[in-house]
């Protein structure tokens, strides 16, 4: 996982780890967790942090560099 993008995400939207925490239903700590890479995050709050941040799950692990999220089919 790309933990700077959970980052760059977060502060580009204006929000501090608390926040992405409560919309995770998860703790601060746990989601800090996240950002230094020390634990990994689940798929489902993979799936919400890229449907929050409008852009695809690929973006946030760093397997692309296009920040738009793929089209529905």
């Amino acid at each position: 996982m790309d933990i700077q993008r959970l980052k760059d995400l977060r502060e580009d939207h204006d929000l501090y780890q608390k926040d992405i925490a409560k919309l995770l239903n998860t703790t601060q700590q746990a989601y800090s967790e996240y950002e230094l890479g020390i634990r990994l995050m689940p798929i489902d709050r993979l799936d919400k942090l890229a449907t929050f941040y409008n852009t695809s799950v690929d973006y946030i692990i760093g397997r692309t560099n296009q920040k738009k999220p793929y089209p529905k089919k």
